[in-house]
């Protein structure tokens, strides 16, 4: 990875009293969107007002003053990031998280999945005896209530990333997750993504194209488009002579396995900042 800017430290903020309503005030008034809620949320005097009381002050900041601060996870205590994750499929990329947390290689833990059907991934998880929620999108009356259900089930399992994991159904982003939920693609992007480019679709057009190289890219997620948020790390692999979907799809699977941990490890460790559409990486 390329060295980046480093980021700025995390907001302290003042003693508030809980039956305030405004918002804290900070030195220069600067609010660095919502990122300032993700960072005040670990203040004792923040921590202490009540849950959808932070969730107004957070909507109530302003948005895209300042690049997005990505605070170190690793002042909770003992140094666990809870994720949730989101899937719609067999759960293959949830396995590698739990065996990247399995073998240390990230200090976290998968506070909840949720499925939007019935599924293997769904299966698979509460074999590992994890909270599993299906939510399937056609039961909702529209994509609002959809979403908010969604926000709902994380916000109730106090999550600090979230991870898509295959997930096929649409879900809107609320501001307090803004900067807080990354996806992989099987391809490095931009190329073969957006809307309809996933599973084994990708690992076709990719070699339709007559492309000698691909791989996988973890990004952040927003409500613009599919495949569109920041670019955090990509992984290479060859594109070999006789290589089918299958053979395509099992080495750049390889190259994931090493990917998402070692995203989901920089966002823990708070190396990580973006700025545009550039994700800046704080060497170690």
């Amino acid at each position: 990875l390329p060295p980046g800017t480093l980021p700025m430290p995390a907001l302290a903020i003042p003693a508030t009293n809980t039956q305030d309503t405004s918002v804290p005030d900070l030195p220069g008034n600067q609010y660095f969107g919502e990122s300032f809620y993700l960072s005040a949320r670990r203040n004792d005097s923040f921590g202490r007002l009540p849950f959808r009381r932070r969730l107004q002050l957070a909507d109530r900041l302003t948005e895209g003053q300042v690049s997005v601060l990505i605070s170190p996870m690793n002042e909770k205590k003992g140094g666990q990031l809870r994720l949730g994750v989101l899937l719609s499929g067999g759960g293959r990329t949830l396995m590698n998280i739990l065996d990247a947390i399995a073998d240390g290689r990230i200090a976290a833990e998968v506070a909840a999945v949720i499925c939007s059907r019935e599924c293997k991934g769904a299966e698979r998880a509460r074999a590992r005896g994890l909270d599993v929620h299906v939510v399937p999108y056609e039961q909702m009356p529209d994509k609002e209530t959809y979403s908010g259900k969604i926000t709902e089930l994380l916000d109730a399992a106090a999550v600090d990333l979230i991870c898509m994991a295959g997930f096929l159904s649409f879900w809107r982003i609320p501001p307090h997750y803004d900067g807080r939920v990354i996806n992989i693609h099987p391809a490095l992007l931009p190329a073969f993504g957006g809307k309809g480019f996933y599973g084994e679709k990708v690992h076709a057009a990719a070699l339709e194209s007559g492309a000698k190289i691909s791989g996988c890219t973890v990004h952040f997620v927003n409500n613009e488009a599919y495949d569109d948020g920041p670019i955090i790390l990509q992984r290479c692999v060859p594109v070999a002579e006789g290589d089918t979907v299958d053979t395509l799809a099992a080495r750049i699977f390889e190259q994931e396995c090493i990917a998402y941990p070692e995203a989901i490890r920089l966002f823990a460790a708070g190396r990580l900042r973006i700025d545009g559409r550039v994700v800046h990486v704080k060497q170690e």
